[in-house]
């Protein structure tokens, strides 16, 4: 089975929730196990959240040429794998890197490394020429018993 779906979304907290629920409609209706559906999504939170903080001021422009509000999230299940991408409009990643493990008192950055050990594999890096950051994670899916596929 391969499904795929993309979305540009504003960046307002809003638009969070709308990404997650739509990631976990796909997934259910494919019949993915919940546990993984559950895991990706709370990754596709972290990195959503990254982008509504991040991702504006700095990178790409929009119409007029004012600052890009809006970000994208693309989402394909193809075979035994799913792979979600993340792209905003901020400054990026300083140097392509991500930032050093936080320390337990750190207000930010352990949304990344949440990604980092819920998925199976994570890239971070900025988008060429564009100006923003990607951030990339797949994982190996594992399935119900029955898919709940709607066959109309």
């Amino acid at each position: 089975m391969s499904i795929w779906w993309s979305l540009h979304l504003r960046r307002e907290a809003a638009s969070v929730p709308l990404a997650r629920r739509l990631l976990l409609g796909t997934m259910e209706t494919a019949g993915v196990d919940p546990d993984v559906s559950y895991e990706l999504s709370v990754a596709l939170t972290e990195a959503c959240a990254n982008a509504v903080e991040h991702g504006g001021a700095g990178g790409s422009r929009g119409p007029g040429g004012a600052p890009s509000e809006a970000y994208r999230v693309t989402a394909y299940l193809d075979g035994e794998t799913c792979r979600i991408e993340v792209a905003d409009s901020g400054p990026g990643f300083p140097g392509c890197a991500v930032p050093a493990v936080p320390s337990d008192e750190a207000e930010h950055g352990r949304g990344m490394r949440l990604i980092e050990e819920l998925a199976d594999h994570v890239q971070f890096g900025n988008r060429s020429g564009l100006g923003g950051a990607v951030v990339s994670f797949d994982k190996i899916l594992k399935w119900r018993d029955s898919p709940s596929l709607l066959l109309a």
